[in-house]
């Protein structure tokens, strides 16, 4: 009987635990982790108030008794010993192991800026840290600051805007998410939330904050600002502190190399996540993509393979999709590559499309507009799945460069979403977590746009001759 430990409540971990018990039934897992657990990505939802808090938490106790899991929750691991198979935790306990994950996640690293550990200066990492910003709030209409322009950042701010408080963004790289969007993109998004009484600031460092309650920010730039509230986001770092001293394999940025099977340097370690490097779909080098579907997939193929099943990952994609202020904005892939380049810009919507080509293939793309041109027409699906992918869309790349706004006959044509539809992580049907809040199922609501496509079917449409489309129906 197999003894298995995972260290990280996130998705990787919650993850590779179902993925396991779905293979092994009998071996022992003992989940380790500081905080019980809850979606850190669904923060913004609680912080607009658009869920209650009890609806963060992803296990219960029933939860885990089904799986048969022992739960440490409020532990640290303080040391790993790698040849004795063992973790040891912060109050001088042991855990002997046969099969490890490592799926700590990641912490936020605040600059160091004077008086950033002040009172109303928060990151907005934890449910501690939502709560405490919305018991700071005070009044209907309070100022908050963000130091940060990143996605992280970005998603907070959104949050913030749906409860209609007066925001100010500030970014010391000479524009807003700069690892999501190029220069056009990103003053096309400057631009909007200006529009939107949004106050950005780009090019510039907070040298200090002062004040008691009310906070004074004071910019590089000479500039001073007054807020109620203040939020860093700037940057993560892997919660890997444990592993100083222990002989795996590591990255340049510090974190797990890992292979196809998120097995690390060391056999039967694995690594999953924000702490993890490994393959890229797009080959190269391996990759840390610290999001939330990475996560996911490290997670299940991780746990298949600690619990005996070979499963090999295809590789991960970088990938962000974030809405700020009603604008969609989406980046896949190598959208910074600029040498073979098919662009789209109609600055009025704002509208802005960047193709990126490797070849006849995609290898990435960025997306920009209000929802209605952009996660409405289910492009951003259809161009995530071209570059996963990797389809060789020959002649199509043409006719895409003379109309990359119409993605769908390539997209058919070329057997992106029959290919893709062959595809699955464990090598079997994929099927939703085990736990909901208080067991509810997704909502299967229609739209009111249902019955505007259902209803105005023509009679006998089956039978109807299809309009000829290059390269559809042809063999």
């Amino acid at each position: 009987m197999t003894k298995y430990a995972i260290i990280g409540a996130g998705p990787a971990g919650m993850n590779a635990i179902e993925t396991i018990r779905r293979v092994d039934s009998e071996g022992t897992i003992t989940l380790v982790s500081d905080e019980d657990p809850y979606a850190r990505m669904a923060l913004p939802y609680y912080l607009a108030d658009d869920i209650p808090r009890e609806q963060l938490a992803t296990g219960s106790d029933d939860y885990f008794a089904k799986l048969k899991v022992e739960t440490r929750f409020g532990s640290r691991v303080s040391s790993l010993d790698t040849g004795a198979r063992s973790l040891t935790f912060d109050d001088g306990e042991s855990l002997a192991f046969e099969k490890l994950l490592i799926a700590t996640g990641s912490s936020p690293a605040r600059a160091p800026i004077p008086g950033v550990d002040g009172a109303n200066v928060h990151t907005l990492w934890t449910r501690a840290d939502a709560d405490a910003v919305l018991a700071g709030a005070g009044g209907d209409k309070p100022s908050v600051v963000l130091i940060g322009a990143g996605f992280i950042g970005l998603i907070v701010l959104n949050a913030m805007y749906k409860r209609g408080w007066r925001l100010t963004l500030i970014e010391r790289e000479t524009r807003i998410l700069p690892r999501m969007l190029d220069r056009r993109g990103a003053d096309a998004a400057e631009a909007w939330m200006r529009d939107r009484d949004i106050a950005v600031h780009t090019g510039c460092n907070v040298t200090e904050i002062s004040g008691d309650e009310r906070k004074r920010l004071a910019l590089s730039n000479g500039t001073v600002i007054e807020a109620d509230q203040v939020i860093v986001s700037t940057g993560i770092r892997p919660n890997l502190e444990f592993l100083d001293g222990a002989d795996i394999e590591r990255s340049a940025d510090g974190v797990l190399l890992v292979d196809a099977h998120c097995e690390s340097s060391v056999p039967g370690i694995y690594a999953a996540g924000d702490v993890a490097a490994g393959p890229n779909v797009l080959g190269g080098v391996k990759a840390t993509h610290a999001i939330q579907t990475t996560a996911v997939d490290h997670g299940r193929v991780a746990g298949a393979n600690m619990a005996g099943a070979e499963v090999e990952y295809d590789g991960s994609l970088a990938m962000n999709i974030l809405d700020v202020a009603g604008l969609h904005m989406a980046s896949f892939g190598e959208w910074s590559d600029d040498s073979d380049v098919t662009e789209v810009w109609a600055p009025a919507r704002p509208v802005y499309r960047k193709l990126v080509w490797r070849g006849n293939r995609l290898a990435g793309a960025i997306l920009i507009g209000p929802i209605e041109d952009t996660t409405m027409l289910t492009d951003v699906g259809m161009v995530k799945g071209l570059v996963q992918a990797q389809t060789d869309l020959a002649s199509w790349k043409s006719y895409l460069q003379e109309k990359p706004w119409d993605l769908r006959r390539p997209y058919v044509a070329s057997g992106t979403a029959a290919a893709l539809l062959k595809r699955t992580v464990e090598g079997r049907p994929a099927t939703p977590r085990g736990y909901t809040h208080e067991g509810r199922q997704p909502p299967n609501q229609r739209s009111p746009y249902h019955s505007d496509l259902v209803d105005t079917r023509p009679e006998g449409f089956e039978n109807l001759p299809r309009t000829p489309t290059p390269g559809i129906y042809k063999s």
